[in-house]
């Protein structure tokens, strides 16, 4: 038997965070296929903690565990997570904001460079032999353009700062200006399109931004205009943008997120001006570590009687 108090495990962490999180806690690892994972939250009534992704915590959670005091989630998204389940239950529910600012801004600029100077690309023509025949055609250059960002939040900032090194010029869209940012606020995501050279798109998923990006924002893009989608797949009409991305209607696209991933569409791979990456954002063995520290941080918070670090409502 043991004194430590029971916390399902519904993600998978890293070695140090996995560790902090058994010496704290027994640690319940609940299986994968979500049919499952039901049977088994329901077969342990009397946790209190539950460490998830935010991809899935839907209402039955927290209808199976009436003793339930923190769901701590690994990611800054939580688009998976039922919060008015969770509020009429009382149950806080966290994320893992700030620890990954950087490393997403990074990779943001990363497919920016990918797309607008097709380095990928440029690396298949040399490992090919295509350069033996002849030099690769130009592509377009980053620094001087406007990025266009969808969605200034505390990454949407991080991104800005980098994008200033190129000396870009920056626009924003999100549902209000906000007060003392420096750049150029759009109301309608349509005529930021229109105005900027690469729409870098950084915000929530959900119910309210599903398809945010679709045939009228493609179109006021342009055929010399990139999309770069950094934040969630639902974001971006997938169908709207592989037709963008087939007719010219849009110069390229740097995609590391997916309406369906891992599954990603046939159409849109056997596209050669489009750079995608798997959902590699936060993937880096420090930020991913940072992450899951700051979920147990969380756990540890409320085991200890004090409120949640990093509360998303």
């Amino acid at each position: 038997m043991t004194n430590k108090p029971d916390c399902i495990l519904l993600t998978s962490l890293r070695a140090t965070p996995t560790a902090r999180l058994h010496a704290e806690f027994n640690v319940l690892v609940a299986p994968t296929a979500p049919a499952e994972r039901l049977a088994f939250i329901k077969a342990h009534p009397d946790t209190r903690f539950v460490a998830a992704s935010g991809g899935w915590v839907p209402a039955e959670v927290f209808q199976a565990l009436p003793k339930l005091e923190i769901v701590s989630c690994f990611g800054v998204g939580y688009d998976g997570v039922d919060i008015p389940a969770a509020k009429a239950a009382n149950v806080p529910v966290t994320n893992t904001p700030d620890v990954l600012n950087d490393c997403v801004a990074d990779t943001t600029m990363g497919m920016v460079l990918g797309a607008m100077r097709k380095f990928p690309q440029a690396d298949r023509f040399v490992r090919d032999g295509s350069w033996l025949k002849g030099g690769q055609a130009l592509t377009t250059s980053v620094h001087h353009k406007k990025m266009g960002i969808a969605g200034l939040g505390r990454i949407g900032k991080t991104i800005a700062k980098r994008a200033q090194g190129f000396d870009m010029e920056i626009g924003y869209y999100g549902r209000s200006k906000q007060a003392d940012v420096p750049f150029k606020y759009f109301a309608d995501i349509a005529d930021m399109a229109a105005w900027c050279d690469v729409l870098v798109v950084i915000t929530p998923g959900g119910a309210a931004t599903r398809n945010m990006i679709d045939a009228r924002v493609l179109k006021a893009l342009g055929p010399k205009g990139y999309l770069v989608n950094i934040s969630r797949g639902s974001v971006v009409d997938e169908p709207a943008l592989i037709e963008a991305l087939k007719t010219g209607a849009i110069a390229g696209a740097g995609l590391d997120v997916f309406a369906d991933e891992p599954r990603v569409p046939e159409a849109l791979l056997a596209l050669d001006n489009v750079v995608v990456a798997p959902h590699v954002g936060s993937a880096t063995n420090e930020t991913r570590d940072a992450m899951g520290n700051l979920v147990v941080d969380n756990l540890i918070a409320v085991k200890n009687g004090k409120k949640p670090l990093t509360p998303v409502y």
